[in-house]
């Protein structure tokens, strides 16, 4: 079979399209897949760069997404049959074969039926991204019908599933964008508050929507007296609201920021890890911030079976929110395979709207 392998850590020179074995089934549980697309999402760029998981493993097959009709299953497989329509996120980060390829094999407890209104290809980029925004969105910031949420970077990957989310949930969305296409994209998916970051403060703009002053940073530097953080607290208490929950898709100075964009009592949760100075743990922890990190990635890395059991039925729940008309994928790029190297030069550029996947012919 035709796959993509990583041969070395670097640049998207790195990524070869070889003639390998088609993979064998390793357990009586598994399936094997005949993959229609692959989802390329950032991991696989920074996997490419630095194999951070396995890097005595390469060469790899990368590609975590995948959608396709199962060709072969073990004997000890109930679930499903030669022929079913599957979508998943498995494998592509070193130890077991990913989705940049024909095939793949997995087990059949990581796997969900397809939606059946999505093509494969259309499939294939949702599982990383959806279970990403559910679990930061429903898991961790455990966002219920009337809040606020602030949602960074809508319109991408991630972005412009969890605000399909946070809309089903009944929640008010604001979003951060760069562009007017950006911002059509996100009205249309039912955002309430555009704010356009390049031009925008998106704390101040935060604070307005949800009937606030803007404030200027408190606690840099930290206040030196009882006096002085008393002032400090009786400013937060009176000056803005915030939203209840920001979910930060950007990391960095963005994810610093939005502890200014939430309400006192309010949750920040982050795809991305960002270093936090000593005032920036003390700015969250008066204003009794809730912080949560999210790496949908975790049960696979960890190899914690119920969890990935969990995560698929994730899939499930998403996939007849699909059916129903409540949710979608945008694939903005689809490319044959045998360009990965520019797909990965296409998000490693930044500013993507939605998804990128690889199709096999």
């Amino acid at each position: 079979m035709k796959a993509i392998l990583v041969t070395a850590a670097g640049g998207t020179d790195v990524l070869q399209l070889k003639e390998v074995p088609k993979p064998e089934l390793p357990s009586p549980h598994h399936i094997r897949v005949k993959l229609a697309a692959a989802g390329v999402n950032p991991v696989d760029t920074k996997l490419r760069a630095k194999p951070a998981y396995h890097p005595d493993k390469l060469p790899a097959i990368l590609g975590c997404d995948g959608a396709g009709i199962i060709e072969e299953t073990g004997s000890a497989v109930t679930r499903f049959k030669a022929g079913d329509a599957v979508y998943f996120c498995n494998g592509g980060l070193g130890d077991e074969p990913g989705c940049y390829a024909e095939f793949t094999t997995l087990h059949e407890d990581y796997c969900a039926a397809a939606p059946a209104n999505l093509s494969l290809q259309e499939a294939a980029a949702l599982p990383l991204v959806l279970i990403t925004a559910w679990e930061a969105l429903i898991e961790r910031a455990q966002l219920q019908a009337g809040q606020t949420v602030l949602i960074h970077a809508a319109a991408g990957g991630v972005g412009h599933v969890a605000l399909q989310l946070a809309y089903h949930l009944g929640a008010r969305i604001a979003v951060t964008v760069s562009d007017d296409k950006k911002a059509g994209l996100a009205h249309g998916l039912g955002a309430e508050k555009i704010i356009r970051y390049r031009t925008q403060d998106f704390v101040r703009e935060t604070l307005d929507w949800t009937n606030g002053q803007a404030r200027p940073p408190l606690l840099n530097p930290l206040p030196q007296t009882v006096e002085e953080a008393t002032k400090s607290l009786r400013e937060f208490r009176n000056n803005g609201q915030g939203a209840d929950v920001v979910f930060d898709t950007a990391g960095g100075d963005t994810f610093l920021r939005s502890l200014d964009a939430a309400r006192v009592g309010g949750r920040v949760v982050s795809i991305l890890a960002t270093a936090m100075t000593q005032a920036d743990a003390q700015k969250a922890r008066l204003r009794n911030l809730t912080l949560g990190f999210e790496l949908m990635l975790t049960p696979q890395v960890m190899y914690l079976h119920d969890e990935r059991v969990r995560q698929r039925r994730i899939l499930e729940q998403g996939a007849v929110l699909v059916e129903q008309g409540k949710l979608g994928v945008l694939v903005s790029h689809r490319l044959p395979l045998a360009q990965a190297a520019d797909a990965h030069r296409m998000i490693e550029a930044g500013g993507m709207i939605g998804k990128i996947v690889l199709t096999m012919e």
